[in-house]
């Protein structure tokens, strides 16, 4: 390819210097092509990183001079072009929350970015004079993050399609899931509560309060009780379909605050934790042995994960996105930016896209750092050992001591924190039918 520019130039040059021959003109290409190969662009620093490994060991000599055991301390840190130190890499161990980014990458390959999951609703009977002489249905669809903003949302519309009173029973299928509850049955009473603003708790008027000014408060009266059936029968007339946010939104929420039940919802929506291994390992180009998951959220010590693996995932999902208007940053907390959150109380430098990981006795640390000099740097920290704090604290000391060993470039994102919008009328689409 090279060679081909230089010939293009040289073949410019001669229609601009008529006066050389072709000879002199293509040893001019190629003198031209040299060049080109020689410039500083071609200067990929695949080389080692001394003063890295350097302040690796100091970070692991200050681990074991605090009473952890090296042994027990995973590190691995690479750049798109270059390996720049690793100790206990490979070796899998109790990852606490990394695992989050295997369910993302898992929910990644099974839906677009755009994605949105349904929650429908349903009628039986007729509507006369704003009594609803059935039942009201609802069928969960997967969201993972159906809250009381959207109930409000449901009622408001409801009310708008003349609905004021059920005479029947509120049904809800078995895989209906509201506030992360997973008894359908609980789910169903919040959700009656939700569709009430007489019924209302001092949690649910704080939620209306994060709603825009104006927002209706919905009155549904519901007569008969709560129900759980497996399925909607096919007698139900569809009334509206709810989206959730997109697939983009839900999983920068579930990974700013960690949120284990949304991460088990979507692991069960794509297959399971066996599948969400396989998918994860395939994607990351690992073996199989350094992603063994029991479940899609990180809860347990049997969830494990090596360092390697949980920073190959990152960047597996980098390439993914590398064809999208997104990035890493969309998906994961960006300190400087996100402040809630697993964000809170850290001292991580500004630009740092990260994902943290907590058990009783496991402090977990994997993201990128973007530099001037090396690119794009992948990192993952996996501690074991009591005092959860200090392990933080000390994986903060680490990063400030790489960021002042490098230039850092602020990450550059299109989602922030707070443009998810719960409770979003728009999302409601009435049945057409």
């Amino acid at each position: 390819m090279l060679e081909t520019i230089g010939f293009a130039l040289g073949g410019l040059l001669m229609d601009i210097l008529g006066q050389k021959s072709a000879t002199s003109m293509t040893a001019t290409a190629l003198s031209v092509a040299v060049a080109w190969q020689e410039a500083k662009v071609f200067d990929i620093p695949t080389q080692p990183d001394p003063m890295v490994e350097t302040i690796v060991e100091d970070y692991l000599k200050r681990l074991v001079s605090l009473g952890y055991s090296r042994d027990r301390q995973g590190v691995w840190i690479q750049s798109e072009w270059a390996e720049l130190a690793k100790h206990q890499d490979s070796i899998p161990a109790s990852a606490a929350s990394l695992t989050k980014i295997a369910t993302t990458i898992a929910a990644l390959e099974t839906w677009d970015l755009n994605h949105r999951f349904e929650t429908r609703i349903y009628q039986t009977g007729v509507i006369h004079n704003g009594i609803l002489e059935g039942d009201l249905l609802v069928e969960g669809g997967g969201d993972p993050l159906f809250v009381w903003e959207e109930a409000i949302a449901i009622g408001n519309a409801l009310n708008e399609l003349g609905i004021r009173q059920i005479k029947g029973n509120l049904i809800v299928t078995s895989n209906f899931k509201m506030n992360f509850q997973s008894d359908p049955r609980k789910s169903g009473k919040l959700f009656k509560q939700g569709l009430d603003s007489r019924r209302w708790s001092s949690e649910v008027q704080k939620q209306y309060q994060t709603l825009p000014q104006g927002t209706s408060r919905p009155q549904i009266e519901i007569a008969g009780t709560i129900q759980v059936q497996p399925s909607i029968p096919d007698t139900a007339q569809l009334l509206l379909r709810h989206q959730s946010l997109t697939l983009t939104q839900l999983l920068k929420q579930m990974n700013i605050y960690s949120n284990n039940v949304m991460a088990e919802m979507l692991g069960e929506s794509v297959g399971g934790a066996a599948v969400v291994s396989k998918i994860a390992a395939r994607a990351a180009n690992v073996s199989a042995e350094e992603i063994r998951l029991i479940n899609a959220s990180g809860l347990g010590v049997d969830n494990r994960l090596s360092p390697r693996a949980a920073g190959k995932m990152l960047i597996a999902l980098d390439r993914k996105l590398d064809s999208q208007p997104r990035s890493v940053s969309d998906l994961f907390p960006l300190s400087g930016r996100d402040r809630h959150g697993t964000m809170q109380w850290r001292a991580i430098p500004s630009g740092v896209v990260i994902k943290t990981g907590t058990l009783a006795q496991v402090s977990a640390l994997a993201g990128v750092i973007p530099t001037k000099e090396r690119g794009l740097v992948w990192f993952a920290i996996i501690n074991h050992g009591n005092n959860i704090e200090r392990l933080r604290a000390e994986q903060d000391r680490l990063l400030q001591n790489l960021s002042r060993h490098w230039q850092i470039i602020p990450a550059t994102t299109t989602i922030g924190t707070d443009n998810a919008y719960l409770g979003d009328p728009s999302r409601n689409l009435k049945d057409e039918g």
